[in-house]
């Protein structure tokens, strides 16, 4: 995007409307570390995952795992998440449960 040309003061024409100072905008935060949680909300997120368990799409995402269906599992996860990078998360995720589950 070209720089922003000075407005001359003039109703009309190629650099219309009112002289106006710039405002200056402070810098918004970054949703790049979003997965770093606090060691507290982990913490809860996984006593609610004990108490409640896995939905019913995830389960049905883990069957398909155990089954080595992963390219259908991708897609079941796209189909309930929205896109492709959540569902890829999501069973990255279930899988990790699954080895743990195999592992205790």
């Amino acid at each position: 995007m070209a720089a922003p040309v000075a407005k001359s003061g003039i109703a009309y024409g190629a650099n219309a409307g009112r002289v106006t100072a710039r405002r200056e905008i402070k810098a918004r935060h970054t949703h790049a570390k979003s997965n770093n949680h606090s060691t507290h909300n982990k913490f809860v997120r996984d006593l609610v995952r004990e108490v409640a368990g896995y939905a019913p799409y995830e389960r049905r995402i883990m069957e398909l795992l155990k089954n080595s269906r992963d390219k259908r599992a991708r897609k079941l996860g796209k189909k309930r998440l929205g896109t492709l990078r959540r569902a890829k998360r999501k069973v990255d995720e279930l899988s990790a449960a699954i080895a743990a589950a195999r592992r205790h």
